[in-house]
């Protein structure tokens, strides 16, 4: 049967103690590819975007409407990853020129690729443009210029949503809460000028003043590891009544709202995943509702997961090096445990205070567990990788240890901090393990240095 969470669900336990994933003994792996790496179950990460894109696609339906889901790349992005993604009808929503690129260089046809971003470059809207992406979301009055000027230099129509802000914030940690007021993302529904007229009503009629652009939807995102769906649902009212409030200005009505994204996952052993059907069907329901208060048609639906599909999928396999006991100041003790990685692969536990899970899983043993934190070998004291977790005893220098659910955001958000070397990335399926990003090199970060 599948593992529990935290792990990939191919995870399993030998008789020995030693863990598998898609197949794959990690001990194999370490021995064949080095650590630290970054391990995707692909069979699970496929499998989680069927779930979500047939969870989304169901609950449109049964309001008489449809649903697109648009694989969020920030949370890990790799030419490999986009055609599994596509492969498995999604789309491949992208923030900059790097992950425009990728996708693009996979093999996505531009028609099933959205750019975001709130301070896109001139080369992302040329190559957006040259490339037919099917949706620019803009972020500010300024950028609807910008995007109509490089459009019509290219004698074209451009596809764009317009991203608002309604007030309407959740997750983990106020970084990753977007639909606050004080914040760089999008433009507000509420404030109003001596007009009376929102920014974000004021950006709609400019894009709808525009014959280079055309206006298909307003976008949302209320922030990352949400795990209830009130939020989604207060924030979909909120499109809605938008959306209906230019039509009766304007006339124009909208086509398609997107939700974004922002569905949490379990990290810790014992958490719940949030049931992705019973979420799908709590935000299409509030907007059909609202669509009836308003008297408007249900319209095209979008939503843009990442974080859910990609975290539970991977893990980190780490060697353990140096441990070191410290006593604290109640007179107890912890064990700290440092790994051949850290901060540089590993940034969101200094970064938001995120908390994950690790395993000794190169062996068995009897020991009692001890409490440690997991440190890396970065310079920093804040090189923490697992704040607390529980660990034998016995655990000793050339250990493994894996930590889970860093599928999302572990790869992206990695660093050469100290010129250390990012980890290479390996799929593992049916026995089978492949790189599909390769581990960074001293070589690779000399060859940027140009003496």
């Amino acid at each position: 049967m599948p593992a529990a969470a935290p792990w990939p669900s191919s995870t399993r336990r030998t008789a020995t103690g030693e863990m598998s994933i898609g197949g794959v003994a990690v001990t194999d792996l370490a021995a064949t590819v080095g650590t630290p790496v970054y391990l995707v179950d692909e069979d699970d990460m496929r499998a989680r975007a069927r779930r979500m894109r047939e969870a989304f696609t169901d609950a449109a339906g049964r309001v008489g409407t449809d649903a697109e889901v648009y694989y969020a790349g920030k949370a890990f992005l790799s030419r490999a990853v986009a055609r599994w993604m596509v492969a498995e009808g999604l789309r491949i929503d992208t923030a900059s020129l790097g992950e425009l690129t990728t996708a693009l260089e996979a093999g996505v046809e531009g028609a099933l690729i959205g750019l975001h971003g709130n301070n896109k470059s001139d080369a992302e809207l040329d190559l957006a443009i040259e490339r037919g992406v099917g949706r620019i979301v803009v972020d500010s009055l300024p950028e609807v210029d910008r995007v109509a000027r490089v459009a019509a230099v290219a004698g074209v129509v451009a596809p764009v949503m317009l991203r608002v802000t309604t007030g309407v914030h959740a997750g983990g940690h106020e970084f990753i809460s977007t639909a606050h007021e004080d914040q760089k993302f999008g433009l507000s529904i509420h404030a109003e000028d001596e007009r009376g007229q929102s920014p974000a009503m004021r950006a709609l009629h400019a894009i709808l003043s525009r014959p280079e652009l055309d206006l298909i939807g307003i976008h949302s995102h209320i922030g990352s590891q949400i795990l209830d769906a009130t939020g989604f649902t207060a924030a979909a009212a909120a499109l809605v009544e938008l959306r209906a409030a230019l039509e009766r200005e304007t006339g124009h009505l909208v086509g398609e709202l997107d939700l974004g994204g922002g569905i949490g996952v379990a990290y810790l052993p014992g958490e719940d995943e949030p049931d992705v059907a019973a979420f799908a069907r709590s935000i299409v329901d509030a907007v059909a509702q609202a669509c009836r208060d308003t008297d408007t048609p249900v319209p095209h639906l979008s939503f843009e997961p990442g974080r859910s599909i990609a975290a539970p999928a991977g893990i980190t396999l780490y060697t353990v090096g140096t441990i070191k006991d410290v006593r604290l100041e109640d007179g107890g003790h912890r064990r700290y445990v440092a790994v051949d990685g850290g901060m540089g692969d590993h940034i969101r536990t200094a970064l938001y205070g995120a908390e994950y899970h690790a395993e000794l899983v190169s062996r068995a043993s009897a020991a009692a567990p001890v409490l440690c934190r997991v440190v890396g070998k970065h310079c920093e004291s804040g090189d923490i990788v697992v704040r607390d977790v529980m660990l034998p005893g016995d655990i000793a220098a050339g250990d493994l240890l894996a930590v889970a659910a860093t599928g999302a955001y572990g790869r992206s958000m990695a660093s050469t901090y100290n010129l250390v070397p990012r980890p290479g990335v390996v799929a593992v399926r049916e026995g089978t393990a492949t790189t599909i990003v390769r581990r960074e090199s001293v070589a690779d970060l000399l060859a940027l240095d140009l003496g």
